[in-house]
């Protein structure tokens, strides 16, 4: 099983990738793109248990919502903090 946290900013995002041990398997500075962002998660998603998003630019929402294509990271939510955040289920 694998972890991915993603750090959103205005015009970038931080990628990490890490394993049941806690051990980094990925870790990438990309642009706010979708399908660069997709990209270096392929070789992850079917182990994938969710993925996190942290941001306090939600200026990208098309990433957000973008990302419900990986599994178990079907449900973004805004909060009302003016951050942002993906669900995980680990069902």
């Amino acid at each position: 099983m694998k972890f991915c946290g993603i750090d959103l900013h205005s015009n970038n995002s931080v990628v990490v990738v890490s394993d049941a041990e806690d051990r980094i398997v990925l870790q990438r500075r990309l642009p706010n793109e979708l399908g660069a962002i997709l990209a270096a998660l392929v070789p992850h998603c079917e182990d994938l248990a969710g993925v996190v998003v942290e941001s306090t630019y939600y200026g990208c929402p098309g990433i957000m919502h973008g990302l419900s294509v990986i599994r178990r990271c079907d449900r973004p939510i805004s909060l009302d903090s003016g951050c942002a955040s993906t669900t995980i289920d680990f069902a």
